[in-house]
């Protein structure tokens, strides 16, 4: 039986890999940055493969955002232009927020599981993934490259650092997070009914308990 679920979790990985991989290519360019379903995935696997899932897919997440940098699966403006100043800043600041989130995302499903039903936990993770990548990334654009002329006269235009996250993200991260809370928790819903998704033992003998 676990070998079975074990294989399962792979192929599940698998998919989520390519998923990533091809969703990528379809970033929505809004200004200086793009609306990304990317975190779909990501949040999708810290529910279903928990911290270390969620860090895994995350992991290949940054890798193909960093690629983006140099042309390859797309290409991101603001990538091209701090890959300039410095590719292995460009790397950290693409590759270790996208980690991060899938890692803690993992860990709010399981928090917020034993406060309330899983089912209505995927909706919850959904939405704080998509939360997340949006701090944990516009935080590391601004610490390594906040100090950059260059760059605050191109993107931050004089603004505070504040101001320009506030104002750079905000369609953005609204559009991201009501995507990530409906498709990355329908996922969750249906991998919990399909029992992929182990429930706690008080709620597998709550029969009344729904989403």
């Amino acid at each position: 039986m676990n070998k079975k679920l074990d294989t399962k979790k792979l192929v599940l990985l698998g998919l989520l890999t390519a998923l990533v991989v091809v969703l990528t290519y379809f970033n929505i360019p809004i200004g200086p940055l793009s609306i990304s379903m990317t975190v779909i995935p990501v949040a999708i696997a810290a529910i279903a493969l928990g911290p270390v899932g969620g860090a895994v897919i995350g992991a290949v997440w940054g890798v193909c955002s960093f690629l983006q940098c140099f042309g390859i699966l797309g290409v991101s403006g603001m990538g091209v232009f701090t890959v300039q100043i410095s590719p292995v800043l460009t790397f950290l600041q693409r590759f270790v927020p996208r980690v991060l989130e899938g890692f803690c995302a993992g860990w709010v499903f399981r928090f917020v599981s034993k406060a309330t039903h899983p089912k209505i936990s995927c909706f919850i993770t959904g939405f704080a993934t998509a939360l997340m990548n949006t701090i944990f990334f516009m935080s590391a654009l601004v610490i390594l490259f906040g100090n950059d002329q260059g760059f605050v006269e191109t993107y931050m235009k004089g603004q505070s650092a504040i101001a320009y996250i506030v104002g750079a993200i905000s369609i953005n991260a609204i559009l991201e997070m009501v995507a990530a809370t409906i498709f990355a928790g329908g996922v969750g819903f249906a991998l919990c009914q399909a029992k992929f998704i182990e429930l706690p033992e008080k709620f597998k003998k709550s029969k009344s308990v729904t989403a």
